[in-house]
């Protein structure tokens, strides 16, 4: 098991909280981690830190519940790699008197939660979509779909489906990708959130549709590798990439003209929220309630880009490199 555990601040601890990440080495979870910390210290609550050995390690991440329910914290915050299988041990948890709030990645079901603390990954979906479809000639597009993989976890449904509802396209089912009818999808596939998938991914789409225009992708080294292989084939032209994430790197890109624009998630602002809700609950007893209109808190999302459309909020490439991780 990763473990690091350390009291947050010299005072007096008043309470104590988890955070259970999906791994250790993932920028998005270093920040995450740092603002946890940051958040505790200024809080006086003492914080103990967990992760996987790598994304999708649930076994780590169940055992590291039961070491917090052990040790009698008063929270966990919690990003599971497995949202389903996780779920028990989360019911215990609360069950055993712990504040459980989940951190970027819904439940399944979410309310199996205490609250949820995430962007809204439909919207940093849509803000992509909308952005390309104002971006390109909308009505001759051949779209790529690079997903994270075939199991569907929410995150990824939801950025997929919500780039379709941005870009204009019907959805099926919204609970999946996959069973849409529009002709301009050329196709779909899965690149498991990294560069050599996005590369295979984008290869296998290319071999489907040389003329592919857009892409969309789950996260940035998923852009970052479908690039690779359109210029591989000669097409790094002409080609409108989008993507999910926000990270230096994937910014850098942004700038560089590899991503045409990507959606800026915020996972220090999650996690010291997160801590805030701990400390707020262990002195007064009260449960962090959602954002009006939606079953979770939502942590916000900015559309990053250089090529702002009238209409469509969004940041610099500049403003976006002040608000980055990684």
């Amino acid at each position: 098991m990763a473990f690091t555990a350390a009291a947050a601040s010299s005072a007096a601890a008043s309470g104590s909280v988890c955070l259970i990440t999906k791994d250790a080495t993932n920028p998005f979870f270093v920040k995450m981690a740092e603002g946890a910390f940051a958040q505790a210290a200024e809080l006086g609550l003492e914080l103990r830190s967990f992760a996987g050995r790598f994304d999708g390690d649930h076994e780590t991440q169940v055992a590291a519940i039961e070491t917090c329910v052990a040790s009698g914290v008063n929270g966990i915050l919690l990003a599971a790699s497995d949202t389903s299988a996780i779920v028990d041990s989360v019911m215990a948890a609360r069950e055993a008197g712990l504040l459980v709030i989940a951190l970027d990645t819904p439940l399944e079901p979410i309310d199996a939660a205490d609250m949820t603390f995430a962007t809204d990954n439909f919207e940093a979906g849509r803000l992509i979509g909308e952005w390309a479809a104002a971006s390109v000639d909308a009505e001759n597009a051949r779209i790529g779909m690079i997903n994270l993989n075939v199991s569907q976890p929410s995150v990824d449904v939801l950025r997929n489906q919500g780039f379709f509802a941005g870009f204009g396209i019907d959805l099926g089912d919204p609970n999946r990708w996959g069973d849409e009818e529009d002709p301009r999808i050329s196709g779909q596939d899965v690149g498991s959130g990294n560069a050599d998938g996005g590369r295979q991914a984008m290869e296998n789409l290319l071999a489907i549709d040389p003329d592919i225009n857009v892409v969309y992708t789950i996260n940035e080294p998923s852009a970052a590798g479908a690039f690779e292989a359109l210029r591989g084939f000669g097409r790094e032209e002409g080609v409108t990439i989008v993507s999910v994430d926000g990270g230096c790197p994937g910014v850098e890109d942004v700038a560089a003209g590899v991503i045409g624009a990507t959606s800026q998630q915020y996972p220090l602002r999650m996690a010291s929220l997160g801590v805030q809700a701990v400390a707020n609950f262990v002195e007064t007893g009260e449960l962090p309630q959602p954002t009006e209109g939606k079953d979770f808190f939502d942590t916000g999302v900015g559309l990053i880009t250089d090529a702002p459309v009238e209409g469509i909020e969004s940041l610099s490439v500049a403003e976006g490199l002040e608000l980055c991780w990684g």
